[in-house]
């Protein structure tokens, strides 16, 4: 009885540790994104990317499937490489399905020099504008 009560103490402390450790991860990114980009609600996203850059950070065939209008796709899996074509003297607005990619985004583009960067709060997935779908 005493070694299952003793099991049951480490899964419950395993449990905790791995609980605490997905908290700081989350205030990490957290901070992070609040270091290099502003987080912004769809109605503030709405009014200012028609004078931004709005890059939508998912692979190719979600953006197919439906993206934000004006959007131009730059999959997070390629931004190492494409960050050059987003001028870094225009606001970039970063979306992606929630805030994952976003986040990651704009760490890597504040390092490269970009200072203006906005974050779609609520991702795509929540999105209520106007999107476009590739017609096949």
């Amino acid at each position: 009885m005493a070694l299952g009560l003793s099991n049951m103490n480490m899964l419950n402390i395993l449990i905790i540790v791995l609980i605490a450790a997905w908290v700081i991860y989350r205030v990490y990114q957290y901070a992070m994104c609040k270091k290099y980009a502003n987080i912004i609600t769809e109605e503030e996203f709405t009014q200012g990317m028609r004078k931004a850059q709005v890059i939508d950070l998912r692979e190719k065939n979600d953006f197919d499937r439906g993206h934000i209008m004006g959007a131009r796709n730059v999959p997070l899996t390629v931004l190492k490489q494409r960050y050059v074509e987003i001028r870094s003297d225009l606001p970039v607005y970063l979306y992606d399905q929630g805030m994952m990619l976003s986040t990651r985004a704009s760490k890597l583009l504040g390092k490269k020099g970009y200072s203006d960067i906005s974050i779609l709060k609520s991702g795509y997935a929540r999105w209520t504008g106007k999107t476009k779908t590739k017609k096949y």
